[in-house]
């Protein structure tokens, strides 16, 4: 039971960390999209960079921060041997990877667009290469059991961060979109100094048989890596060069990236319900009604992720003041990347059948299969939709790796989920955006009421079915 708390603590803090961190970050979408104008294509410059440097991340750290935890906690290697091998062969490639690519920086600036501004590319390098050596201290703050280290770096790199964009786009006017990517630089090397006692103290030791037997374990969970994390950037990549007017290309791809973002509230809750859904079902996993728990689960996440899709749907009036409003023109893509990651998170609670079975292929076959269907759409569509594409190539590829997963699942490790009540939930969720958003009401007030009214219904019929007031923990012993 101790060994339980001890958890869940870690569990709070680590998630906390995470999503306070992801709230906060938020807030450099009003900085940047009130800063820079949609015309000067800065937010389309962060978006794509942004992307680019998620999946070189993925790329330097080759899967060998799972590796750590798996050959530290296995009880067959010292575990700081284990470290000091994981820390030398990460900075070594990436210190190799920094090198090669300054030197001929120039020529990747322009193949990826950026021939006039190189130094956007080069700062961005840096930052990713610093990152991805960092990866490694921050796994072995978790591996020592310190959550709080753990999250005051990560808080203090988005801190640190919006003070320093908040002083020069608000107080100083700027709109040099080079200065974010330099403030990024600053803030990354600030955390790379506070990480200084995780970097002494010890022999550094570089052992090449278990480095060996390391790279071994830590390849196939790269190439899921790159699968999943092409998942979610590829379209942010791909846009630039496939957008038919390339002048205009950074421009939607500012538009698209900035409306994205209010959408992330979605993938905000699953990152939470991940944090604490991870421990539940591992140590669950040996119960007798263990099955049944799980289908609990994904009834209760379906139905919290509908309420959060409505309410964000219902009060977009209001959440798109967190964009310029040169941006505002691609909102329409929010209700599509919402349901993109409502099944994305669907996907996550399905995926623990072949974790549980140890079949974790599985789990590369549906994210290999799901990036090839989203590149090919986006390939093939943006030239003619542009940023639509994206919207309706990520729905669509997640909608299949969720439904790929459930079906193979169902033979390998079958589990009674609800669907009658997954169906009529997702049934009442649809009737009322329909309602919300088909009636034309000029006054945004009324409209806000209205929509205000329907939400309250959904949230009458998810406590009258299925989440009774008096069974609610604390606040249940007054509707007795």
């Amino acid at each position: 039971m101790a060994g339980l708390k001890a958890l869940a603590k870690e569990t709070a803090i680590y998630g906390m960390s995470s999503i306070i961190g992801r709230f906060l970050n938020y807030l450099l979408v009003p900085i940047y999209t009130n800063a820079l104008p949609v015309e000067s294509g800065g937010y389309g410059i962060i978006t794509n960079m942004y992307a680019i440097t998620a999946l070189l991340m993925v790329l330097l750290t080759y899967g060998m921060e799972t590796g750590f935890f798996r050959f530290a906690n296995k009880g067959v290697d010292d575990p700081m041997r284990v470290y000091s091998t994981t820390l030398l062969s990460v900075g070594a490639t990436a210190l190799l990877f920094l090198i090669v690519c300054l030197s001929f920086l120039h020529p990747i600036a322009g193949f990826l667009g950026y021939g006039e501004h190189p130094w956007y590319m080069g700062m961005m390098l840096i930052v990713v290469a610093m990152d991805a050596f960092q990866a490694i201290p921050f796994a072995y703050l978790r591996y020592k059991k310190r959550p709080v280290k753990f999250a005051a770096l990560k808080l203090l790199f988005i801190f640190a961060s919006i003070a320093l964009n908040i002083a020069y786009f608000v107080g100083m006017k700027g709109e040099n979109v080079g200065v974010a990517f330099a403030i990024n630089l600053a803030c990354t090397s600030l955390v790379m100094l506070c990480m200084w006692k995780e970097l002494v103290g010890f022999r550094y030791v570089l052992d090449r048989e278990l480095l060996r037997r390391m790279l071994h374990y830590s390849f196939p969970i790269l190439i899921l890596g790159i699968a999943g994390i092409l998942n979610q950037v590829a379209d942010k990549i791909i846009f630039p060069f496939v957008y038919p007017d390339k002048a205009e290309a950074t421009i939607q791809l500012g538009i698209y990236g900035a409306a994205s973002k209010i959408a992330m509230i979605m993938a905000m809750l699953t990152q939470a319900f991940r944090f604490a859904y991870e421990p539940f079902v591992f140590s669950k996993s040996k119960e007798k009604d263990s099955r049944e728990m799980y289908a609990k689960a994904m009834k209760f996440f379906i139905i919290f992720t509908l309420l959060a899709f409505l309410a964000v749907m219902f009060y977009l009036d209001i959440l798109r003041y967190i964009l310029g409003r040169d941006y505002w023109v691609g909102l329409k893509v929010v209700p599509i990347v919402m349901a993109a990651e409502m099944f994305m998170g669907i996907y996550f609670n399905l995926s623990f059948w072949y974790k549980l079975i140890d079949e974790t292929r599985w789990g590369a076959y549906f994210s290999l299969i799901g990036c090839t269907i989203l590149v090919a759409m986006n390939v093939l569509l943006i030239p003619k939709y542009g940023y639509m594409a994206c919207a309706w190539a990520s729905f669509f590829c997640n909608l299949l790796m969720m439904l790929l997963s459930y079906f193979v699942g169902q033979k390998k490790f079958p589990i009674e989920y609800d669907l009658k009540s997954a169906f009529l939930y997702f049934g009442v969720a649809t009737v009322l955006y329909v309602a919300g958003m088909a009636l034309p009401i000029q006054s945004e007030w009324l409209r806000l009421g209205y929509r205000t009214i329907l939400l309250g219904v959904f949230i009458a019929f998810m406590v009258k079915r299925d989440l009774p007031l008096r069974e609610l923990p604390y606040v249940g012993r007054f509707f007795r």
